[in-house]
């Protein structure tokens, strides 16, 4: 007895620990969002205003489950209405500028303007949908003239809520779209007329397939997202984390890794992640003897497969549904094999820094205890379990709405324990008393978010819209990139150029590789100011036929694209993950996106490995050949791995981390030959490391 309540008081104090430490750096973690998350800077609404405001975002959220359920409305209203809203909430929650003070309760005229204008073209067209659609390209002056209105005011919502680059992006699509068509029709009303009705009037468009997958799946997953988050499940992870890897060598490393891989199951956002999982780990590394810079890059390149990692993933991953024609059972099923994978090669990466360094874990105090923390939290993950299942059975929409149903209920047995917990001092009839005023009115009047009640799941309808509106706008960009790479052809300008530099080799698996290599760079370039989605849209219609075109698997190729429009998240020099965590970490930003570019080489291996081989993604394979793939591969990043940090068993010299990289990335390549070689150079260098190892210990 005296063993249990010792470990409860240790639990209990490290519970305490973490609840101190995310009250004093609440401010920071908000500060750090406002800076590198373009989301997090919003208006400051107030009373009245505020609650009219979040009335109409939690109604929205609502609408958007109707939709897909019980309003089978023409899809062009669908649409159409749903990102007529999102442009109209864009203006209500984000400034023009967020260099500048924002006053409580205020919105300049050229807001309201836009705000107005953008809803009423939208709206205009849902009402007048059918007419519309009559009149087909004849759309006429004021159409004409209410098309441009609508695109000005998308553009420059994307603008306030992602960021001026996909803008610039969007933009430079749309004067290339005018040029093509004119040169072919020197006539400029005709010209005006045709680009405007691709791009406004048809589901080619701005309400094309990136709206089309928002509407119907990606924002029932942000809202379940938004509730999962409320019920504690994150620090659930991290408690987790802690005790299975804490006190291991390096472990505070290793919990940043494994708790961000399963909290970004939940979030699957970058730099939402590397904050709030990092507000935790960053300062347990540092504190253990890992350099800010380092810090920080663990945490960002984890975080960053957050988008990678089943069952959530990003938001692309609901357009592959599009592009691929799959289920997305079976896309998250393939994508697990990479996401473990992935973050094997950061936990390695982790570890031999820990070992070179001669850092330790945490002491057992300071952890708290597996089976304590799994006996009264297990019940948690259960809205993930139910989403599997139902993903596997049923429909995306059903899995999501039936799992945010599940998560609400999950969070309010978490809140009834804690009224029902002191049987002897409370009767039940008192508690339930309490609980139930609590639950129906009490928060609504202090604004409490503590606890699940009646106000809490107010509050997360309208921060899933919020996140909503976020995406929303970032896919009717990518539908104006897509209107105009399928309508005038430039992906086929694309494909031949790219295939005519592949073809200086003659080997068509050395074609395959200059291409991937070339789609890689046009990837990341691309991905330093364009978000994930519209990346993936956009690569999606260009590169993946590339890649197909020249022997790749279609699903591996849209995969192989998914993949490096994420690294682009830490990769310099827009690396805002990167930097989100270089902020926390309190260190140098450029040498942090360094760093986790350097942790996440299995970004950059793993497409590779898929490209060539596409066993990694259970396709056309076997049981045996996924395992020898499984096991050459994580041989491979080890090799990689142990020679970008300069340790084995044993700090290595240039000529050995030049022959484990090599022999890492020959184990990349599929095939008897190339695998043998790669695992004789790597293990060849770890038995000199043991035997240099032996050599020190006798000398000491």
């Amino acid at each position: 007895m005296p063993g249990k309540n010792t470990n409860a008081k240790q639990d209990d104090m490290v519970h305490a620990q973490y609840e101190a430490h995310h009250s004093d750096i609440k401010e920071k973690i908000n500060k750090v969002l406002e800076k590198y998350d373009q989301g997090s800077n919003t208006r400051k609404w107030t009373g009245v205003r505020e609650l009219i405001i979040n009335l109409f975002l939690a109604a929205f959220a609502i609408y958007s489950v109707l939709i897909n359920f019980i309003f089978h409305f023409d899809t062009r209203i669908n649409r159409a209405s749903f990102t007529g809203a999102v442009v109209v909430f864009v203006y209500l929650l984000y400034p023009a500028r967020k260099d500048r003070a924002v006053k409580e309760n205020h919105m300049p005229w050229y807001d309201i303007l836009l705000c107005a204008g953008g809803g009423f073209a939208y709206f205009w067209f849902v009402f007048h949908a059918s007419e519309i659609i009559n009149k087909g390209l004849n759309i006429g002056p004021f159409l004409l003239i209410l098309g441009v209105i609508g695109i000005i005011a998308t553009l420059e919502a994307c603008r306030r809520a992602v960021g001026l680059p996909i803008v610039i992006v969007a933009t430079s699509f749309i004067i290339y779209g005018l040029v093509y068509r004119f040169t072919r029709n020197p006539n400029l009303f005709a010209m005006l007329n045709r680009n405007v009705y691709d791009l406004f009037y048809t589901t080619d468009g701005i309400i094309g397939t990136p709206i089309r997958a928002c509407q119907t799946f990606i924002v029932l997953f942000v809202i379940f997202g938004s509730f999962l988050e409320r019920t504690g499940i994150s620090d659930f992870f991290i408690q987790f984390a802690n005790s299975v890897a804490g006190g291991s060598s390096g472990g505070p490393a290793k919990v940043a890794v494994i708790s961000s891989a399963l909290c970004g199951m939940v979030s699957g956002s970058s730099v939402g992640n590397t904050v709030t999982t990092g507000a935790i780990t960053i300062p347990l590394m540092k504190k253990n003897g890992y350099k800010g810079e380092f810090a920080g890059a663990v945490e960002a390149a984890a975080s960053t497969g957050g988008q990678i990692m089943p069952p959530i993933m990003g938001a692309a991953a609901f357009l592959m549904i599009e592009y691929t024609n799959q289920k997305y059972s079976f896309i998250a099923l393939r994508a697990c094999l990479p996401a473990l994978l992935y973050f094997a090669g950061i936990f390695i990466s982790v570890h031999l820094e820990a070992k070179k360094l001669g850092l330790k874990g945490l002491s057992k105090r300071e952890l708290p205890k597996l089976t304590n923390i799994l006996k009264d939290s297990w019940y948690l993950v259960f809205p993930l379990i139910i989403l599997v299942y139902l993903i596997i059975n049923y429909t995306l929409p059903l899995a999501a709405v039936v799992a945010t149903v599940a998560a609400i209920i999950v969070a309010i047995i978490t809140d009834a324990k804690k009224y029902f917990a002191s049987p002897k001092k409370v009767d039940v009839t008192t508690a339930l008393a309490t609980y139930t005023k609590h639950f129906v009115y009490e928060d609504f009047l202090t604004k409490d978010t503590s606890e699940m009640s009646l106000y809490k799941i107010f509050t997360g309808l309208v921060a899933g819209a919020k996140s909503a509106t976020t995406v929303g706008v970032a896919c009717s960009a990518a539908g104006i990139i897509a209107c105009i790479i399928t309508s005038t052809g430039i992906g086929q300008i694309l494909i031949s150029g790219i295939v005519s530099v592949s073809s200086i080799v003659s080997h068509p698996q050395g074609q395959l590789l200059i291409a991937m290599f070339l789609t890689m760079i046009t990837c990341i370039v691309l991905g330093m100011g364009v978000p994930t989605t519209a990346n993936y849209v956009i690569m999606a219609t260009t590169c993946a036929p590339i890649l197909t075109e020249m022997g790749m698997n279609n699903f591996a190729a849209h995969m192989f694209v998914f993949y490096f429009g994420i690294v682009a998240d830490i990769t310099p020099p827009v690396a805002l993950a990167a930097y989100a965590g270089a902020a926390i970490a309190e260190a140098k930003p450029m040498k942090t996106a360094i760093n986790a570019s350097l942790l996440a080489i299995a970004a950059f291996i793993v497409p590779y490995i898929f490209g060539l081989n596409p066993a990694l993604l259970f396709i056309n394979t076997n049981i045996f050949e996924v395992i020898t793939i499984v096991i050459t591969s994580l041989a491979g990043m080890f090799g990689v791995a142990a020679g970008i940090r300069g340790f084995a068993l044993a700090p290595v010299g240039r000529i050995e981390r030049a022959i484990l990289i090599f022999g890492g990335l020959l184990l990349i390549y599929p095939g008897l030959e190339s695998d043998v070689i790669g695992l004789t150079c790597v293990f060849g260098v770890l038995f000199l490391s043991k035997i240099i190892k032996r050599k020190t210990k006798k000398e000491v």
